[in-house]
Order: C-alpha cells, then sequence, then structure tokens
C-alpha cells in the first residue's frame, strides 16, 4: 500500500528572510499581474457570461463534428464549445453548448442552427448584463463575506496580532496567485470559479489553524510542533491537491471545462497554500516565538 511520509525540514539552515522572500516574491508578482490586468481590461480578472451576461444554446446532431468545426459555422464569435457525451439512448448521438458574449445578436446565431439540416436547436437560455452585473455584486460581497469572517475567526481563536495575521495573509495570497494565473491562462471567472475561490479560503484557515495551534498551544519545542503539524498537514493538502487533480484530468476528458477549470484552481490554490502556510506562516511563528514576544 502506498503511504505518503512527510519529510522533516531543517529550518534552522534558513534565515526569516530566505523564508518569507519565497512567498512574499510570488504575492507581489500575482498583485502585479493582477493590477496591470485591471488597468488594461478595466477588470482584475477576464468574466465569463455568469457576470456579463450572453447566450448559450444547446445543439443536437447524428454527424460527427469537433469543437472547431462546430465553432466555424458561426459568424459571430463564440466564447466556447463543449461537447456533451450523450450516450447511445439520446435522441441525438452528439449534442454541443456553444456559449456567446452579450455582444452577439441572439436571433442571428439561432438562424444559423435552424439554417443548417444537419443540425437542432435543442436549447437556448440568455443571460442579461442586469443579471450579470448582479450576480458580480453577489460573488464579491460573498467572497469579502468569507475572508471577513474567517480574519474574525483567526483573531478570537488567537487574540495576538502576528499569529492572526500570519493566517490572513496566507489566504489572501492562497487566493491572489490562482487569480494571477487563471488572466495568463485566459480561465475566466464564473460562478463555479467564485465557488473554488471560497473552498480555498476554507483550505487556507484548516491548514493554517492547524500550524499555528500546534506550535502556540501545544508542548513541544518550535521545530517539533512544526513537523507535528506538518505531518498532518502537508498530507491532508497533497492528498486533497491529487483528488482535484484527478477531477481536473477527468472533467477535460470528457469536455466538462467548469470542473477542469474548477480543479484547476483549487491544485493552483492549495500548492500555493503549502508554500504559504510553510514558509510564510512558520517564519511569523518563528519570529513571533523568538523575538516578538516579550519576556
Amino acid at each position: 500500500m502506498f503511504e505518503f511520509e512527510v519529510p522533516e525540514v531543517d529550518y534552522t539552515q534558513y534565515s526569516n528572510r530566505q523564508l518569507v522572500a519565497v512567498p512574499l516574491v510570488v504575492l507581489g508578482l500575482a498583485l502585479a499581474v493582477i493590477f496591470g490586468w485591471w488597468v488594461v481590461t478595466g477588470a482584475p480578472v477576464d468574466r465569463g457570461i455568469d457576470f456579463t451576461g450572453g447566450t448559450e444554446l444547446t445543439i443536437g446532431t447524428d454527424s460527427e463534428y469537433t469543437n472547431e468545426e462546430i465553432n466555424s459555422l458561426f459568424d459571430e464569435p463564440t466564447v466556447s464549445v463543449q461537447g456533451i457525451n450523450t450516450g447511445t439512448d439520446a435522441e441525438y448521438e452528439n449534442q454541443y453548448v456553444v456559449t456567446f458574449d452579450n455582444s452577439v445578436n441572439t436571433e442571428s446565431v439561432r438562424t444559423t442552427v435552424q439554417s443548417n439540416e444537419d443540425l437542432t436547436l435543442l436549447g437556448s437560455g440568455n443571460t442579461s448584463p442586469l443579471f450579470g452585473a448582479q450576480n458580480q455584486r453577489l460573488a464579491v460581497i460573498g467572497v469579502g463575506v468569507a475572508f471577513l469572517g474567517m480574519s474574525l475567526l483567526a483573531f478570537a481563536f488567537f487574540r495576538t496580532f502576528v499569529p492572526s495575521i500570519a493566517i490572513v495573509v496566507s489566504a489572501f495570497s492562497d487566493i491572489m496567485i490562482p487569480i494571477a494565473i487563471m488572466n495568463l491562462l485566459g480561465i475566466k471567472l464564473s460562478l463555479g470559479i467564485v465557488a473554488a475561490l471560497l473552498m480555498l479560503i476554507g483550505y487556507s484557515v484548516d491548514s493554517d489553524i492547524l500550524l499555528n495551534n500546534h506550535v502556540l498551544r501545544r508542548s513541544g519545542g518550535f521545530y517539533e510542533s512544526t513537523h507535528r503539524a506538518m505531518q498532518t498537514g502537508v498530507t491532508m493538502t497533497v492528498t486533497s491537491i491529487a483528488a482535484m487533480a484527478v477531477m481536473a484530468v477527468s472533467a477535460t476528458l470528457f469536455g466538462i471545462d467548469l470542473m477542469a477549470d474548477i480543479g484547476l484552481i483549487l491544485v493552483l490554490g492549495l500548492t500555493a497554500d503549502l508554500m504559504n502556510t510553510y514558509m510564510l506562516n512558520v517564519t511569523l511563528l518563528r519570529w513571533y516565538k523568538y523575538e516578538g514576544v516579550k519576556r
């Protein structure tokens, strides 16, 4: 049976500046990407039709088409084309979900499908820009409330500034890094991605509180407590990364783009969480234990 063993890191070989440099540089680069994107596009991240509005068509056919061939049928630019595995009992052997942004004439794209004898329009749906803007406000409020609640929980749990701010900064970095990579990879923000970001806040708080609790409230020296926390925390996080990676690969193979994007965002965020928890958070805790606490 496969057994994952967490190696013991000799933190004494590294100064606080050496440990904190890497996560802070990565966070700085992520914030630079997000700020640059905001300046150029007017938004910190590209938004999907959940937030901007758009049209979605479901098309059925008995012929074999690639996603690129479906895309080429339309004069209007598409946001995405997703094939659906319908199974043998479905009315049509192949189905495709084609998404357009809110600049597209809905009647025009419907007419394109209806004028092609090989295609059947099975359904269509619209998200208005007004409803999309409402979704955006609710998503921002949801993430903000979750982050504020996490911050208050950290301060209430430890009641000291440095350990609490370490949790907040780590969680903030865990969110910013995947958002920056989303921009670089061309992944648009959707309600599903917002849910993944909320999950990352929960993962981050869990691993950081585990570390802080072992170091500040349990018996043993600093490095012994840190390794004890790592045995649980790293195993838990690596297991989650593996599960999310499998989900992302499986969803990609089956053409489920949203699930693939969610899996990728969680893999990126959890990987960032390993770095932030066991480099940034550990550094702040070590400074607090040996230099920040007045004896």
